[in-house]
């Protein structure tokens, strides 16, 4: 294929090559699934962009962390945030914060992006799912995933009140378990 790209551009002709070969896909990461009060949602991690973010999620994961937590936060149109414990939107692991992962991927439905408060540098455990393309947030939060299977049910988690989000009957992560290696 190298060959194939040097001779394309050799002769002028890139334009001949697949666009899929003129550039490396993303390395396939571990996905988790997210077992909730109104069904599955199969979340695929992007190493590639957040090692050290999806690190604190598989982390998390396989210490059953997530399990019992609330969808705190859920927006219409926007987002649905879970990962912390307390349900208050102020509450994270036992560990450190986690540096920011900035990237140049966007934010678009079914994209997973960590939480953080007003600091770059303050993720911890909560993640929120997006509903719709949210280009405001690209290059301010870091993007650890992508939903691949169960957009549907992120749809119908209870939503929240009020420019918070703050939901009074919050679905639940009833289990949150890795279901794949890095690839």
């Amino acid at each position: 294929m190298k060959l194939l790209l040097a001779l394309a551009f050799a002769f002028g002709l890139a334009a001949v090559v697949p666009a899929a070969a003129q550039t490396a896909p993303a390395k396939a990461g571990p996905s988790i699934v997210l077992e909730t009060t109104k069904g599955a949602v199969t979340i695929r991690l992007r190493p590639d962009l957040a090692p050290k973010h999806v690190e604190r999620i598989v982390r998390l994961v396989n210490e059953k962390f997530y399990d019992g937590v609330p969808f705190h936060r859920v927006i219409a149109g926007f987002m649905a945030q879970t990962g912390d414990p307390t349900g208050t939107g102020t509450g994270g692991s036992k560990y450190p914060d986690v540096p920011a992962e900035f990237s140049k991927e966007s934010f678009k439905r079914g994209v997973v992006g960590m939480a953080r408060a007003g600091s770059p540098n303050s993720a911890n455990s909560q993640f929120f799912i997006c509903f719709a393309a949210s280009p405001w947030l690209d290059g301010q939060y870091t993007i650890v995933g992508e939903v691949t299977q169960g957009m549907d049910v992120v749809d119908k988690l209870n939503k929240g009140s009020g420019a918070g989000g703050m939901v009074t009957n919050p679905d639940k992560v009833t289990s949150a378990r890795l279901v794949g290696a890095a690839g």
